[in-house]
């Protein structure tokens, strides 16, 4: 059995809108800054509280910052939907998710590079045992304790996440 690193893994490179131009390992991705394609899932709990965690310290991107989205990037070839799915999954430590549900898709341009991210949402029935290889510690926050967290700036956010989360907020804002 081969181990393949998470800088080995093969994505596939896209233009300013979305569009497939090419595949490379994680690692040039990164190293390069080129756009790429990711994966935003918001879990909630039955009671519906928000699945909050801090990503471990081994991470390529963001080690140790404080996240309240699973998720990841798409490999080579990889949609949006099963990714969201298998990252969800994964990162909560549960099979049998139902599929997350797609809610808007934005560039992402900051503090680690530039990828397309699809933000999702789902409701996980099961207990989560998140993979102790991405999540060092989690739990679940109401939507309330997670916008004062936010908005208090005690916790260091990954930058991606806070910007999927700050746009989230606007999308279910009620239009005047």
């Amino acid at each position: 059995m081969t181990c393949v690193s998470a800088a080995d893994e093969v994505l596939d490179v896209v233009d300013r809108d979305d569009r497939v131009t090419g595949q490379v390992p994680r690692g040039e991705v990164y190293a390069r800054g080129l756009i790429h394609r990711c994966v935003f899932v918001q879990a909630r709990d039955p009671e519906g509280r928000i699945f909050v965690h801090r990503r471990t310290a081994s991470k390529l991107v963001f080690p140790s910052y404080y996240d309240m989205f699973v998720g990841g990037v798409l490999g080579a070839g990889e949609g949006y939907a099963e990714a969201a799915l298998r990252e969800a999954e994964e990162e909560l430590g549960v099979r049998g998710l139902v599929q997350p549900t797609p809610l808007f898709k934005f560039l992402y341009e900051g503090p680690g590079g530039a990828w397309w991210s699809y933000v999702h949402e789902v409701r996980c029935e099961l207990p989560a045992a998140p993979q102790v290889s991405e999540v060092d510690w989690h739990t679940y926050l109401t939507q309330e304790e997670l916008d004062r967290r936010v908005d208090d700036g005690e916790w260091a956010w990954v930058p991606d996440g806070l910007e999927a989360y700050r746009r989230l907020r606007a999308h279910r804002e009620p239009r005047l």
